[in-house]
């Protein structure tokens, strides 16, 4: 019974030590602030005061600016410190829209260039097949008189339009000769690999890189490198002939 008595006194003790006492000078007073507030206005031009290049901050600085953009902006700056003309920022975005528009174009153009220079298909997945005055997706190729039409191209002096027609004719001169299966639609080197004689097949090799060298990279042909391509030409149809 002494023990919970004793249990009873400490524990009053603790409660009595751990209350905060509050005097009466430690009581809290709010301040009062008696300064006296002036109340400003701003001017209704505000916007025509402050109106200085310091002031504009519709044109991006430092890392944010593109190369082409602070091209633009040293142009313009130059037109207005020179000529005194202030370009907008609004005419300035669309000077570099139209920039970038002409950059994206001439692009598009290079991939086309380069495509057509390889002799690989358009972009729908076939070749062109339209040659000027003849449609070739004919398959019967046999049909066509490229004599007579080589002959009107040299006429003219049109002798990369005459390799064309002379490539033309060594595929026509190889289908009537069963040396390959034309179609209109096959490579290149799908007519290589139906060629089974090895010293023919190294003929249409050599014309058909002086083809796509002259026709699909718009080589401009004069007559004496005409007569050279030709002797490539000659050579093909003397072995062609060899064989029967």
């Amino acid at each position: 019974m002494s023990n919970k008595i004793i249990y009873i006194t400490f524990s009053s003790l603790l409660l009595l030590l751990s209350t905060p006492c509050w005097s009466q000078k430690d009581s809290l007073e709010v301040a009062i602030d008696s300064s006296k507030i002036s109340i400003v206005d701003f001017s209704e031009d505000l916007s025509k005061k402050y109106t200085g290049e310091e002031f504009d901050y519709d044109t991006a600085e430092g890392e944010t600016q593109n190369f082409l953009v602070r091209i633009l902006d040293w142009f313009f700056e130059g037109l207005q410190s020179i000529f005194g003309v202030e370009v907008s920022p609004e005419l300035t975005k669309l000077v570099e829209n139209l920039i970038y528009i002409l950059l994206i174009g001439f692009a598009i153009y290079l991939i086309i260039r380069v495509l057509a220079g390889k002799e690989a298909v358009s972009f729908f997945g076939k070749k062109n097949t339209i040659v000027a005055p003849i449609n070739i997706t004919e398959e019967h190729i046999e049909k066509i008189n490229l004599d007579e039409l080589i002959k009107n191209a040299l006429k003219e002096n049109n002798y990369r339009l005459a390799i064309r027609y002379m490539y033309l004719k060594t595929l026509q001169d190889l289908s009537i000769k069963k040396v390959i299966d034309y179609h209109f639609e096959k490579t290149n080197t799908d007519y290589y690999r139906e060629i089974a004689d090895v010293t023919l097949k190294q003929n249409f090799s050599r014309v058909s890189y002086l083809y796509d060298y002259i026709w699909y990279g718009k080589f401009e042909l004069d007559e004496s490198g005409y007569q050279s391509a030709k002797k490539s030409f000659d050579q093909l149809h003397t072995k062609m002939n060899s064989i029967g």
